[in-house]
């Protein structure tokens, strides 16, 4: 296995990651101070699952994924599947599951609340990318590539649906059409893939009345700006009145009293307040050197299920946050995904921290480039 060095990981990669995650704490802690007037103990239990549970776990998570061979990853890909299937499940027990909105998307294990579909994605992404590797030149036979996807998204689906998560299920197709035209799957089957999705999304959008009334608010944000608009209202006023360079870090009024979540899926609409313009670019631009770097790493991976683990979890990763900074700047419907490495969410920031592990272990691994032309 050619590598440049196979001791150093990709310095840069690692910048940029450490870099979204000590401004995500930053920007997350002026954020929660709008709680703290609320409600102190409030306060103190979101600091705690963010900065003990989801920050040190994570920088523990990442130590481990740094020391497993990542070829342990794809030898345990279906039992790991499984498993993440089976603990997304555990949301509908009584007693086990937490309802919050309307949704049951959280159980409580110990005094901590854990959501779920973020083991979900991983497992897929690492399943996926196994079968993917495993098959190799048959993905062209629809038998190895789109049925198993349509298989596996079928399972997925009767599992998000009832929650109900639409958010994280048009997350995972997306992510595994990107994986899917990686492998060099055909294209008619990719296209088909998106043509039926877009179909099922529109279909679920016109018989939901939740979702209904989130296309209703994208389209019309100015009327119901008491309930179903309150919060892109809220957003945008945040966003708008920070200007080119914001009111001063900690210095949003909109954290205190008017923006829903605040710490959580509106986080940006704080920032944006905060830093404004310029430091909203900046974060928007890491996202972006985020994503280059990350698929940089795939393009150089010592083998496929290395190179297509990458792209799955650049790409849910990545487009997860620009999901979330679109719908709070009124391009896009309000999802309520979080921002990842900011948003309020220890379980997500742990696994998000840990999975940047085995992203930094396999860069370790990666073709040289002068190898790569010759």
């Amino acid at each position: 296995m050619a590598s440049n060095d196979k001791n150093k990981i990709d310095k840069i990669f690692f910048g940029i990651v450490l870099s979204l995650v000590i401004i995500g704490l930053i920007m997350f802690i002026s954020a929660s101070l709008g709680i703290l007037n609320k409600n102190e103990s409030k306060f103190y239990g979101v600091m705690f699952n963010q900065v003990i549970y989801g920050l040190f776990g994570g920088l523990v998570a990442l130590y481990f994924g740094l020391k497993i061979p990542y070829k342990f990853w794809r030898q345990y890909s279906l039992p790991l599947f499984i498993i993440s299937i089976i603990a997304t499940t555990l949301v509908f027990v009584p007693g086990l599951g937490m309802e919050h909105g309307g949704s049951r998307r959280w159980i409580e294990v110990f005094g901590i609340s854990l959501q779920p579909v973020e083991f979900l994605k991983i497992g897929f992404v690492i399943y996926f990318a196994a079968w993917l590797s495993w098959v190799k030149g048959r993905v062209q036979d629809f038998r190895f590539s789109l049925l198993p996807l349509i298989v596996l998204l079928g399972i997925i689906t009767a599992v998000l649906i009832n929650q109900p998560d639409t958010k994280s299920l048009i997350l995972i197709t997306t992510t595994a059409m990107i994986m899917l035209f990686v492998s060099g799957t055909p294209w008619k089957y990719i296209l088909g893939l998106f043509a039926v999705s877009i179909l099922a999304f529109a279909i679920l959008a016109f018989t939901t009345p939740y979702l209904q009334s989130r296309i209703k608010t994208f389209i019309n944000p100015n009327e119901n700006g008491s309930t179903s608009s309150y919060q892109i209202q809220q957003s945008l006023i945040a966003v708008g009145t920070g200007g080119i360079a914001g009111r001063g870090l900690g210095q949003s009024i909109q954290k205190f009293n008017y923006l829903p979540e605040p710490q959580g899926d509106s986080i940006f609409a704080v920032i944006g307040e905060e830093v404004g313009f310029i430091g909203g670019a900046i974060i928007i631009c890491l996202y972006v050197a985020f994503a280059l770097r990350g698929y940089r790493i795939a393009h150089y991976a010592p083998d496929s299920f290395s190179k297509l683990f990458v792209i799955g979890t650049i790409t849910i990763i990545t487009a997860q946050s620009f999901m979330n900074i679109a719908s709070i700047i009124g391009v896009f419907p309000l999802t309520g995904v979080p921002l990842v490495f900011m948003s309020h969410g220890g379980t997500a920031l742990l696994l998000d921290i840990g999975l940047m592990g085995i992203v930094l272990n396999i860069s370790k691994f990666q073709k040289s480039p002068t190898l790569e032309k010759k």
